[in-house]
């Protein structure tokens, strides 16, 4: 009788093992019908307290996650591609993945992290790329502004976005071409009555304000990711602490006399060495910024990933994953970043080596991190003011906002000890 039990026991769990399974999401070029949407996928497991496994470098970095008919359902209901594999299929996977000759690695996400979107109230969500994917890919996020960030709030978030925005108190350097379009006298009216409720005489000085807030935010272990003219005004915030850099028709009164000499490097996150545009009516800020220096055609206009080694700096390869190595480049008030103006600590992840322009940066501060993406829309090649916006359902594949949700899951992967 005890050998039957024995041998009955033991078909019991060979049967069970084999129904046990997993959702193997592919996001290579051929499998995936909808690799924005994918994510969030990866992102309601989480929510749901169910870990995901990053498979970096693994069929364009895809995703296995436990199956469940929610999980199906939502894939179905979403247009993401999927299969169900075994558990000893999983395994199979995991040990293609382990292999030392493999350049990849298994990443466990383990916690939904809660995001922050930086951006005026009033601002309509598709003028920015970011809240775009977060709302195309069914991600959740709050929106904050400058009260939520002067009062601490940030620190209620793992990760934080920087909306298309202007931290030097020049307002976007619009004056030249927009000066009398009721669109800039609202918003140039809008910051200076929130910076007097706020307790400052000008705008520049409250901007400095929240980013001297934010740098705090991530010295303290926050992750800051940032598209657009949100890249080098904030560092240029940051460099012009105490030195007004701001003309009579931005905040009342004269810049101060040289003050390109008073800027201080040391205080930037990404750039050095840069030039301030001093005329009021150019629309650029510095000379960190590629835009009017780059002769490229369209046609030509594309950025290359650099690849990592998964198993030994995984932070960047999660950074990157994608299905293609080649992403289409598109123009922003901050298009590229000029490789003579970033400091030599910072990763250039993206570029046109041809062009000696970087497009895509990341480094630590403290005990955070930030990442800085040039350009506004990666699937609008010149946005212009006015333009309407980008629809994601035809653009579900698109490699550029592939590299925005990348940094939106980084956050959830699990902390690991460094290898020696």
């Amino acid at each position: 009788m005890t050998f039957r039990v024995l041998i009955s026991l033991f078909f019991i769990l060979i049967t069970a093992s084999s129904y046990a399974s997993f959702i193997f999401i592919p996001m290579d070029d051929v499998a995936q019908k909808n690799h924005l949407k994918a994510y969030g996928i990866a992102f309601f497991s989480l929510q749901k307290q169910r870990n995901v496994k990053w498979l970096l470098n693994y069929k364009g970095g895809s995703f296995l996650l436990e199956d469940t008919e929610a999980f199906r359902k939502e894939c179905t209901i979403r247009g993401v591609s999927y299969q169900i594999v075994s558990d000893t299929e999983a395994l199979a996977i995991l040990e293609v993945i382990e292999s030392p000759s493999k350049n990849m690695e298994a990443v466990i996400l383990e916690k939904a992290p809660k995001i922050a979107v930086y951006s005026p109230k009033d601002k309509m969500p598709w003028d920015d790329a970011v809240t775009m994917v977060l709302n195309y890919a069914e991600i959740p996020y709050d929106v904050i502004y400058d009260e939520e960030v002067l009062q601490d709030k940030l620190l209620l978030y793992e990760w934080l976005h920087l909306h298309h925005e202007d931290f030097t108190g020049q307002f976007g350097k619009f004056y030249g071409a927009y000066r009398t379009a009721p669109w800039y006298i609202e918003g140039k009216l809008y910051a200076e009555n929130l910076a007097k409720k706020l307790g400052y005489s000008k705008v520049s000085q409250e901007k400095l304000a929240v980013s001297l807030r934010i740098r705090d935010y991530v010295i303290g272990g926050g992750f800051m990711f940032a598209m657009c003219s949100a890249t080098d005004s904030f560092d240029i915030a940051l460099s012009a602490e105490g030195v007004d850099i701001c003309e009579a028709m931005f905040d009342g009164d004269p810049s101060e006399a040289n003050y390109q000499n008073k800027i201080d490097f040391s205080k930037t996150f990404a750039f050095k060495d840069f030039d301030l545009v001093r005329s009021p009516t150019q629309y650029e800020f510095s000379s960190i910024d590629m835009t009017t220096k780059r002769r490229i055609p369209k046609t030509q206009d594309y950025f290359a990933l650099q690849e990592y080694s998964a198993k030994w700096d995984p932070v960047p390869t999660m950074l990157c994953q994608n299905h293609t190595q080649l992403v289409k480049g598109f123009m922003g008030q901050t298009t590229s970043f000029d490789r003579n103006s970033i400091k030599s600590n910072v990763l250039v992840m993206g570029e046109n080596k041809v062009n000696r322009e970087a497009r895509y940066i990341h480094g630590v501060k403290g005990k955070g991190m930030w990442t800085f993406y040039g350009g506004h829309d990666p699937e609008d090649y010149r946005h212009l003011v006015g333009d309407p916006k980008t629809e994601l359902d035809l653009h579900p594949n698109s490699p550029g906002y592939r590299l925005i949700l990348n940094n939106v899951l980084f956050p959830a992967a699990k902390k690991k000890k460094q290898k020696t």
